[in-house]
């Protein structure tokens, strides 16, 4: 069974491949900046954005492919219930981790599969992360290891690079914090094969 990510991240391709489930990419283009502007808007809570994001990013890929599984995810950060978007520039990014410095906050990685257009599954997973006390300097230095274009695409850590080093403790599941809480996502799919 090959099923579509809706998704344009490599990090989620890899695990998908790593996990040996068929897939093939195609991109949503949902412009998350907008629909999370409305949430917002609506009073929607971090969880609540990254459920709905994987979900219309899944159904916008299947209407266009109908009888095909279509899996959309998304992940979001949530620092005292207030949603911490991906960076715009080097400067934000330096503003968001002076944020998250010293203090806990959760990952909350979400995914929807789709079909003919409507959702069929979908999963949440939630990690708490607690970063280190850093000073300004550490902070730069970290983010002077990351190229701005994998910076402004993935957000202000990749744990799979050097975001490791940033943190205290990290509870939760390695694939999930990179954006696909693959074991859900295998359960699934073999009930789907039954």
């Amino acid at each position: 069974m090959k099923i579509i990510l809706a998704s344009k991240s490599g990090v989620r391709k890899k695990i998908l491949d790593k996990y040996k489930i068929e897939n093939e990419v195609i991109v949503s283009n949902v412009d998350e900046d907008e629909v999370k502007e409305s949430l917002l808007g609506e009073g929607a809570d971090p969880l609540l954005i990254s459920k709905n994001l994987a979900e219309i990013k899944s159904i916008k890929v299947s209407n266009k492919n109908p009888d095909r599984y279509v899996l959309g995810a998304d992940s979001v950060i949530s620092l005292n219930k207030e949603l911490i978007n991906k960076p715009n520039s080097r400067d934000e990014a330096f503003n968001i981790l002076k944020k998250l410095n010293n203090s806990i906050h959760y990952l909350i990685s979400s995914v929807c599969i789709a079909k003919n257009g409507a959702m069929i599954w979908n999963h949440s997973d939630s990690s708490e992360l607690k970063m280190k006390n850093l000073n300004d300097d550490e902070l730069s230095s970290y983010l002077n290891k990351i190229d701005t274009k994998t910076l402004l695409a993935y957000g202000v850590y990749q744990i799979e690079a050097n975001g490791l080093e940033l943190f205290e403790y990290i509870k939760g599941d390695k694939d999930s914090i990179m954006g696909l809480p693959i074991k859900q996502i295998i359960n699934y799919i073999k009930q789907l094969k039954k």
